[in-house]
């Protein structure tokens, strides 16, 4: 897996073994950040249930200010590490080891406002609600932020009060869903 463009063009990024971690098709991360691309500028970004931080430094390769990178398993947020040194990115990024299906206050604490927000919940897991929810209370994000859920085409995720859907894609059987914060949390 490569990052595809900006300035960590061609990188080459480490991929875990086994199947516990299901990195974004770089075809997926493609096309996405062709929809939001030009958000990334200036950007503050969280990559939740970050797997190998790919989207996040996709974002920071792309002019994104900061990337945060959240994962709840050891051996991912060591692996983003490496990637994170792999492109030389350690000044404008962050990793931490929280879990995001249960809560996002871990993002209260380094004071910043995320203008984008990849969550990529493992699929058939139940997180997709739950982490909508998360989103939609969480006060880091800013009002009007772009965030990106990739689900699996037999999730269908209904956003709470506090998030709409602005746009949708299918690739194959990854579902990418655009949503926006709203003002009004529940």
């Amino acid at each position: 897996m490569r990052i595809i463009a900006g300035k960590f063009k061609g990188r080459r990024l480490a991929t875990p073994r086994g199947r516990n971690t299901r990195p974004t098709a770089s075809k997926v991360r493609e096309a996405v950040f062709n929809i939001c691309g030009a958000r990334c500028a200036n950007a503050v970004v969280a990559d939740l249930f970050a797997g190998t931080g790919a989207f996040g430094l996709e974002a920071v390769s792309r002019g994104a200010d900061f990337a945060i990178f959240i994962d709840s398993a050891r051996p991912a947020v060591d692996l983003i590490g490496k990637n994170i040194a792999v492109c030389r990115a350690q000044e404008k990024t962050c990793v931490i080891l929280w879990d995001a299906a249960r809560n996002l206050t871990c993002l209260k604490r380094l004071g910043k406002r995320f203008d984008i927000v990849f969550a990529d919940p493992p699929y058939g897991s139940g997180f997709l609600s739950g982490t909508m929810k998360n989103l939609a209370c969480a006060e880091s994000i800013a009002t009007g932020a772009l965030i990106i859920l990739e689900h699996d085409s037999h999730e269908a995720p209904i956003p709470p009060e506090g998030l709409v859907v602005v746009d949708q894609r299918r690739y194959g059987k990854t579902i990418v869903t655009f949503l926006e914060k709203t003002g009004t949390a529940p």
